[in-house]
């Protein structure tokens, strides 16, 4: 089986299973430890993968790391679990910032099972960075992240390439945050660039606030034409010659589509309707410019939008009676911070709030 089967398989094993994975010790038998499998080492094995590894660090003593992965009597990976449910910051990752420095690893791991953060020493040598190189989200894999996530298993890891590319992946990572701060809210300067291009004259206040609409809309309408682009592309390779008139029919709609993001983002809301209601009440229904999360799927009764379309910033829209607060969300395991205003739009809906 290639990494991309795998990566479908645990892709498949998240979704179904991540809303039951509360404590660290399930996160790591049910999703981490087939991880690492993954990537080819074995998990039984002492000599490759040794579990609550320690290495006593200055006064530290007795602390250890959830793994540490071997090659040729080395350790070359650190690996740091947290629940399901977590979401990572770098105030879990202590334990591998200690022992970084003590030992042969130049990478480290810090994951919730669901997300990896990959971590290298690109600014100091010996010395665990304070950013992730590298993140990527089970539940919501892109093509660029299997090319990555490939050269961390067992039969292409070579700790220099790898190290000498972190710091590659690592400017990427960076320019790729501050472009979608400036597509969901750009900045006076990015405006100002931008309306000098394309209008003569004084750059008023009233014009700025014309352009940044402007821009923030010229973005999503050029990610969401490229999107459409491709499908297109796809849907006339795929069919036959002769259902043209089919063809036409798909082409003069506008196509919704509901993406693997979409879909694990309504289970983790699911998930946290389920203590107050059954499941199968809460039902997703996608639209162009939003994913709406219903219940009894009655669009008067909206427990959340998913607004991941148009621009790589996520948003999750929570409600008190009509009025919608968005928020902003850096990977999906965010969503569970927001488990007590969706429980609270659930009893509003019920009657009972």
């Amino acid at each position: 089986m290639d990494l991309q089967a795998k990566l479908a398989e645990l892709h498949k094993r998240t979704v179904d299973h991540r809303e039951v994975l509360l404590t660290e010790e399930a996160a790591k038998t049910a999703l981490v430890m087939p991880f690492i499998q993954m990537l080819g080492y074995d998990v039984f094995n002492p000599k490759e993968v040794i579990p609550e590894y320690t290495a006593d660090v200055g006064t530290k003593k007795g602390e250890k790391v959830d793994y540490a992965i071997c090659d040729d009597g080395k350790i070359r990976i650190l690996v740091e679990c947290k629940p399901a449910s977590a979401p990572l910051n770098i105030n879990h990752a202590s334990q591998l910032f200690r022992y970084f420095s003590v030992t042969d690893a130049r990478l480290a791991i810090l994951t919730n099972g669901v997300v990896y953060q990959f971590y290298s020493d690109v600014e100091t040598p010996n010395r665990m960075d304070q950013k992730p190189f590298f993140t990527c989200s089970v539940d919501a894999i892109k093509p660029g992240d299997i090319r990555t996530i490939e050269k961390f298993t067992k039969q292409s890891f070579d700790i220099d390439k790898i190290v000498q590319e972190a710091g590659l992946l690592k400017l990427q990572s960076l320019l790729r945050i501050e472009l979608e701060r400036e597509i969901a809210e750009p900045s006076e300067e990015f405006v100002r660039m931008m309306a000098a291009r394309v209008q003569d004259g004084r750059i008023t206040a009233q014009v700025r606030d014309t352009f940044g609409k402007l821009i923030v809309s010229t973005f999503t309408a050029i990610i969401r034409d490229s999107v459409n682009s491709r499908l297109s592309t796809a849907l006339n390779a795929a069919a036959p010659a002769d259902e043209t008139g089919a063809e036409a029919a798909l082409g003069s709609e506008e196509e919704v589509v509901t993406t693997p993001e979409e879909i694990s983002g309504f289970h983790i809301v699911q998930a946290i309707a389920a203590r107050l209601v059954k499941p199968g009440r809460v039902v997703m229904r996608d639209a162009k410019s939003y994913c709406a999360i219903l219940l009894d799927d009655n669009n008067r009764k909206t427990i959340a939008r998913l607004h991941f379309n148009g621009v790589a910033t996520k948003y999750v829209g929570t409600f008190v009676d009509k009025a919608e607060e968005r928020h902003r969300i850096g990977d999906l395991t965010e969503i569970y911070q927001l488990t007590k205003q969706i429980e609270g739009r659930i009893l509003e809906l019920e009657g009972k709030g």
